[in-house]
């Protein structure tokens, strides 16, 4: 029995762990700007993307293999830096206070521009580099041999979860942007420069966005129509969990982690609907989330 258990509960973290990357920053982003960003599956690829690149070319140079662990990091700092603050400027900040058709909408429209470029920039063929996964090994947990890579995004899964509580908690940042949450005209009438807070909010979620398709490279790869997939997929996270709820994202990345494994496991065929099977029961039970209310706006 616990040699069934073991192997269904590590898989189903490791799956968790990087749907919860991508549906943390969509949660993130709505909970302070208030705009459901279309566009957020387009830049977990673009993650992906630059950090394969990264990584063949370390292989091709010949560097010292363990680098590719930074490029996965300094990929997600990258795509984090360039389109955080371009996308909030230029387009982002023009949907504040527009109805959630118009945001959709427009979001949407970046995000078919996005998926071009990345066709234009990078092809049309698949990018795949494990070094950082062979580089961890392996280990055997009763008597099943588990990647220790999966374990390593299970751990910074959990570290992205604290950290975020803490930031918003215990620092100066994450005070101003739980005033900014609570009440944006009050917080802009005392002198808080909401601009920069939503500038920053939004490249913190652009940079989880980056960091999961970063992470998710070794293992599965990257391909055209994974931004697509995984803004679904963090969609239906983000709905099981409440919108702007990081804890529910947490929590509802595990349910969604565990309905695909246990259909790989029992069912797999029904791999690609048990997620949403899963909302659609969540939905019909608590109809605004897990964590979610009709009037609550708390992160």
């Amino acid at each position: 029995m616990l040699n069934a258990i073991i192997p269904l509960l590590l898989d189903s973290l490791a799956s968790a762990a990087l749907i919860f990357f991508a549906a943390v920053g969509l949660t993130l982003v709505f909970s302070v700007l208030r705009v459901l960003n279309v566009a957020h599956g387009s830049l977990y690829s673009i993650g992906g993307y630059v950090a394969a690149s990264i990584c063949l070319f370390i292989a091709s140079r010949q560097l010292n293999p363990y680098l590719s662990f930074l490029a996965l990091l300094f990929s997600a700092v990258c795509v984090a830096a360039i389109f955080g603050p371009l996308i909030e400027r230029g387009l982002v900040r023009w949907t504040y206070g527009k109805s959630e058709a118009v945001q959709i909408l427009i979001t949407f429209g970046l995000f078919l521009i996005l998926e071009d470029l990345q066709r234009v920039i990078f092809g049309v063929q698949s990018f795949y580099e494990d070094a950082p996964m062979r580089l961890l090994g392996t280990t055997s947990i009763g008597g099943v041999v588990y990647l220790n890579y999966q374990i390593l995004l299970i751990a910074m899964a959990l570290l992205v979860v604290v950290g975020l509580r803490l930031l918003i908690n215990h620092t100066r940042l994450g005070r101003l942007i739980t005033a900014v949450v609570t009440d944006r005209e009050m917080a802009q009438s005392i002198g808080i420069d909401t601009n920069r807070i939503f500038i920053l909010a939004f490249s913190l979620g652009v940079f989880l966005a980056a960091l999961g398709g970063a992470l998710a490279t070794p293992t599965s790869g990257i391909a055209p129509g994974l931004g697509a997939d995984t803004m679904v997929l963090a969609f239906a996270v983000a709905a099981i969990g409440g919108l702007g709820q990081i804890e529910g994202a947490a929590l509802a990345s595990l349910i969604v982690g565990l309905a695909r494994v246990l259909a790989i496991y029992l069912a797999p065929s029904l791999d690609a609907v048990a997620p949403y099977a899963a909302m659609l029961i969540v939905l019909l039970i608590r109809p605004y989330g897990l964590f979610g209310s009709v009037t609550a706006r708390r992160i």
